[in-house]
This record gives C-alpha cells, sequence and structure tokens, in this order.
C-alpha cells in the first residue's frame, strides 16, 4: 500500500480549539489525519521537503460542527416553496407562490413549501386553510411553519388525511378550529402528524442526491458535520443518510430517529454496528419532543404568554409528551448504550427533563467516548436550579441563539422584552459548568440560509437580534467561545470522533476564512465567509 501523502499548510493563523496548544501557524496533514501542528521554526526536519500550500496569514479554524440540525429535512426543503423573507413577506405572496407551484405541477401533486412564521408577514397572523385554497382549491397543500412543530394545510388536504369538526385533538397537540369549530388548517404539535399517512413520499434516490447536494451547501459555509435530529414524517433518516455517505457526502452525519415512531415498537433496536463512530454516517440516539416553540407558543412556560388569558393553562403552551414516554426513553437508551436527545424549550418542561434525568441517573455511552450521555436542546429558559442540576448531572445543553436573533419580533410579541434578554442564558451556562455547544435547528428556524454559522456566531457574541435589538447583553461570551462551542464542544455533543480540534492524529477537516473573525468586529461577524473548506484532507470547496 502506497504511503499517504503528507501536504505542509504554511503562513497562516491557525486557531485550533486545543486548548493545550491554542495557536499555530503551520499544519502538516498526511492522508485524511494532522500529522503535526505548530510554529513553522519548531517544524520536524523531516517534514520540510513536503509540498507545501500557503495560507497567505488567512485565518484558520476546525471546521464547523452543526450539532443540531435535520439535514434531511434541509435537504427536501431545498425544492419547496420557501415562504420566508426577502421572497414572501406577506400571505398574498405565499398564496402566490403557491398558485404558481400549482401551474407547474400534476394536477394531483402535492403543493409543499416551508419557513412562514406568521410575525414576519404582513398580515402578522397565521395562514389558513382558506388563504391556502385560494392558491390551491383542487390539490393539496402543506405548508410547514419555521418552527417545524407546526403545519398549515389546505382543505383538499384535510379532506384526504380524513380531519373535520369532528376530529379529536391528538395528545400533545391541536387541530386550531374557528370560531365555530371548524379546522382552520393550522395543525399544531402532535396534530400535524395526523397528516403525515397521505404526504407523499419521495423515493431513496431522490433523497440520495438532495442530501449529496445540501453536502456541497454546508462546505461552502465550513461546516464539516452535522447531525439529523429526526425526520418528522413518520420515517427513519438513517438509510437515505448512510447512502448518501457512499454516494459521495463528504460530511460526518450523526442521525438521530423520533422516539414518538418506534415506542410502541417492542422490536425496535439500534445495532451496535450503526452506532460506530468510525462510520461517516452513524445513529447516534433517540430524539424526544418534550414541548414546542416559542415562535408558535407552544413552548411550555411557568408563565403565560403575552396578550393570552392568564388563567387558561393553555396560555403557558403544552407538553407533547408524557413523563411515561421520558422514562421508557431513558430506559431505552440505558439498555442500548445510545445517547437521548430532548427536546425542551419551556421552563416547565426543562425541569421535568431535568428532573426525570436526575432520578433516573445517566449511563455510559460506549460507542463515543467522552459524549454525554443525555442532551437538551434549546432550553430557552432555565431555572437556576435546573441549571445545577445539569452542571452537577452531566446533562448537556445544545441551544441556538439564532431564534432569538432570527424571530426577534415574534419573542418581543409572545415573551415581552424584560423574558426575552433572560432567556438562551448562555453566560450562566458557561459559568455554572454546564456542557454547552451552540447549533442552527437548521431548518427550523426564520432565516433565508439557516444552516449560516455565522449569523448564529454573532448572535451568541452581540447579543443583539438581526434589527439590532437588545436580547441580553449579559449573557453575551466571546468569540473564541462561540467558536469553541460550535467546533470542540459540538463534535463532543454528538461523538464526533476525531474533530472539533486541530491536533495530532484528528482527522483534518478545517476552514480557512475569507477574514480574521477574532479580529474584526463583533457586528461583522456575519459578514465572513468560507474561503476554502478541507474535510478529511480533501478539499471540498473553495470560493
Amino acid at each position: 500500500m502506497a504511503a499517504a501523502t503528507r501536504t505542509r499548510y504554511t503562513n497562516g493563523k491557525i486557531w485550533t480549539a486545543d486548548p493545550d496548544r491554542p495557536q499555530a501557524d503551520t499544519l502538516v496533514v498526511e492522508g485524511e489525519r494532522i500529522l503535526w501542528i505548530g510554529d513553522c521554526h519548531d517544524l520536524p526536519q523531516g517534514l520540510s521537503a513536503c509540498p507545501e500550500v500557503d495560507l497567505g496569514g488567512a485565518r484558520v479554524i476546525p471546521g464547523f460542527v452543526d450539532a443540531h440540525m435535520h439535514a434531511l429535512m434541509l435537504a427536501d426543503y431545498s425544492k419547496r416553496i420557501s415562504a420566508l423573507p426577502p421572497d414572501i413577506t406577506s400571505i398574498e405572496e405565499l398564496v402566490e407562490a403557491v398558485s404558481r407551484r400549482r401551474a407547474e405541477q400534476d394536477p394531483d401533486a402535492w403543493v409543499l413549501g416551508w419557513g412562514y412564521d406568521e410575525s414576519l408577514l404582513a398580515e402578522k397572523r397565521s395562514p389558513t386553510r382558506w388563504d391556502l385554497d385560494r392558491g390551491c382549491p383542487d390539490a393539496p397543500v402543506c405548508i410547514m411553519r419555521s418552527c417545524g412543530h407546526i403545519r398549515c394545510v389546505n382543505s383538499r388536504a384535510l379532506e384526504l388525511a380524513g380531519i373535520t369538526r369532528d376530529t379529536p385533538d391528538p395528545e400533545g397537540g391541536e387541530i386550531e378550529r374557528d370560531v365555530n369549530g371548524e379546522p382552520t388548517g393550522v395543525l399544531k404539535e402532535n396534530a400535524r402528524e395526523l397528516v403525515c399517512s397521505v404526504l407523499p413520499q419521495r423515493g431513496e434516490d431522490d433523497l440520495v442526491r438532495d442530501v449529496c447536494d445540501l453536502g456541497d451547501l454546508l462546505a461552502s459555509q465550513g461546516i464539516v458535520a452535522a447531525t439529523d435530529m429526526c425526520a418528522l414524517d413518520g420515517g427513519d433518516a438513517f438509510p437515505p443518510l448512510r447512502a448518501a455517505g457512499k454516494a459521495g457526502l463528504k460530511q460526518d452525519i450523526a442521525s438521530y430517529i423520533l422516539w414518538d415512531y418506534v415506542k410502541d415498537d417492542p422490536s425496535y433496536a439500534i445495532a451496535p454496528e450503526a452506532m460506530d463512530r468510525s462510520n461517516r454516517v452513524f445513529m447516534a440516539g433517540i430524539k424526544l419532543l418534550c414541548d414546542g416553540s416559542v415562535s408558535g407558543r407552544t413552548a411550555w412556560f411557568d408563565r403565560p404568554y403575552l396578550s393570552s388569558d392568564e388563567g387558561d393553562p393553555e396560555a403557558c403552551g403544552m407538553p407533547t409528551c408524557t413523563e411515561e414516554d421520558i422514562d421508557a426513553a431513558i430506559a431505552f437508551c440505558r439498555r442500548t448504550g445510545c445517547q437521548l436527545s430532548a427536546h425542551a424549550m419551556g421552563t416547565r418542561t426543562i425541569d421535568r427533563v431535568v428532573a426525570c434525568l436526575d432520578k433516573a441517573g445517566l449511563w455510559e455511552v460506549p460507542l463515543a467516548p467522552g459524549a454525554p450521555a443525555a442532551r437538551i436542546e434549546h432550553v430557552t429558559a432555565p431555572t437556576r436550579e435546573a441549571i445545577e442540576t445539569m452542571a452537577r448531572d452531566g446533562i448537556a445543553v445544545v441551544t441556538q441563539p439564532i431564534f432569538p436573533y432570527a424571530e426577534i419580533g415574534a419573542y418581543l410579541t409572545n415573551l415581552g422584552a424584560e423574558r426575552t434578554r433572560r432567556y438562551y442564558p448562555l453566560r450562566a451556562l458557561l459559568d455554572a459548568g454546564v456542557d454547552l455547544c451552540i447549533s442552527t435547528d437548521a431548518p427550523a428556524t426564520s432565516w433565508a440560509t439557516p444552516s449560516d454559522p455565522f449569523p448564529n456566531i454573532k448572535a451568541a457574541v452581540t447579543r443583539r437580534a438581526f434589527d439590532g435589538t437588545d436580547f441580553g447583553q449579559d449573557q453575551a461570551i466571546c468569540v473564541s467561545e462561540a467558536l469553541a462551542l460550535y467546533t470542540r464542544e459540538a463534535a463532543r455533543m454528538a461523538g464526533f470522533e476525531g474533530l472539533g480540534m486541530l491536533r495530532p492524529g484528528y482527522k483534518a477537516s478545517f476552514v480557512v476564512l475569507d477574514r480574521d473573525i477574532l479580529a474584526i468586529d463583533p457586528s461583522e461577524i456575519d459578514l465572513v465567509h468560507a474561503a476554502a473548506t478541507y474535510i478529511r484532507g480533501e478539499k471540498v470547496f473553495e470560493h
């Protein structure tokens, strides 16, 4: 077997995310791995003769790891109507887009879209079945809300799914109804599943092609690894993702399956070989949805949403699972040796999940050294007691500062300025010693390019929304902390082997930036781009 090719990268401002050697100017890659890193004057003599790439003084960082996104959804949504600004800024524009797509398709084909957020629409309300009927009265229409927890469908889709005024709300969900009791077409939380059986299913070949195309987009954003935090259409994302890995997808991918889809199947199991982190695509664990979203007013808080009936218990949001569901998921993960990921945004939900985990105790994840057994997603509004328990027990937090950055209108409307400034407490979580990383939850946020890391980092560092609104300066973190949470800590959260730092033996997955993110004004961080991205020693993107 021929020796692996060596390449020496010189004259760089390399930020390594390695606490033992934070900075370097020279990197030597052998095959897919880093052989040596340090300062040029310390380069061993035997490495000085290998081919050289001059980095031209550019800032180099480890490749980004998005520890919470929905890769398969993001790949699929790229083919659908985007209901986000600047493409769509009103319900009328959405109706026109639905009408255009209907004219382009076969008569019975579904019209599919994603991304609407009523706070970003001129009418300041959700679309309804009757709005969508104006764009397409004869074929089914389904538009997913930006949060991914709510669908709006037209009358034809309701008919196909058998949803009428007499259909009861499912547990942990709501069929929104008008004053006359008629379904409006808005299906919240578990009610959104009522149309899954009639939605069109794409073939695996189409999904694989879309995921490979997504890999090109992620590479252009400096993302070298990502997760699929579950499909929301009743399926398992792992098979098409694994096929995409064999078909040319470059990124490492960790896949999770929604507990709702397997909890009633006593035969369901995750094979140890599927969890092998040496595979480019692997199964990481179970995802459990425990409440909804802030912008959809379904995250379960201890205080009512604004403009709500203070005496209405639903005004605080809703749980979408029971404590028995949480305990059963914990038992499965302990038995299987996989990771538990629990979606918990509101205060009540966070307290509930933390209490269940604290009572049960954590377990080993044998195939992912250093990875936490349990991670809680989002953690919008934790109490001090919850933070202390998470730090003590080793319960990790994967959060998204991009939410208030992109959805500030919905946060101010639903929660008010004072609560918004206290939420997503990055500084408090870090100072308490909680294992923490940041991610995007793409495509479940109201941003035109939801997987872009740089607006997310800007949000964490400046704690100002896209329009300049302050959402909690005292919870800001510095740029190097944000980068660490997006590289080293993010890789550890999902158990990615050899990623997140630039050190000998790690994968040569790194990004050359077009400007120095550690030197520019933080207000300009969203203007940073990847100039080149390397994954396992291969240049997969160059601007």
